[in-house]
């Protein structure tokens, strides 16, 4: 694997850790684990703990799906892969869709 694709890999691997430790807090920590410190915190006469156990944690989970996308979209706009399409004379001649390998700077700070 050539040095860009590794750090493209490595970023994914960041991100999609640290979406499952935000999943994890949220699902067991708050909807078991801090339970009883999160019942003294009622909205709409719901108590929290019983609404993240119930409910919470899946709108949490839909949400960083939604959170995977918008980065993964923006992390391979901004990689070293861009799609190309043979637009030449060859055109509509049943060729499939060629890729190329650009070379964008991949910034360590995102």
């Amino acid at each position: 694997m050539d040095e860009q694709s590794a750090a493209y890999w490595k970023r994914n691997v960041k991100l999609v850790t640290t979406l499952l430790i935000i999943w994890f807090v949220v699902s067991y920590g708050f909807g078991i684990l801090f339970v009883d410190v999160m019942n003294n915190i009622k909205i709409a006469g719901f108590e929290l703990g019983f609404w993240f156990a119930q409910q919470g944690s899946i709108y949490v989970f839909v949400a960083l799906i939604f959170v995977y996308v918008s980065k993964m979209n923006k992390l391979t706009v901004n990689s070293t892969f861009a799609k190309t399409t043979d637009v030449g004379e060859n055109s509509g001649s049943g060729e499939t869709d060629k890729w190329i390998l650009l070379p964008l700077p991949i910034s360590s700070s995102a």
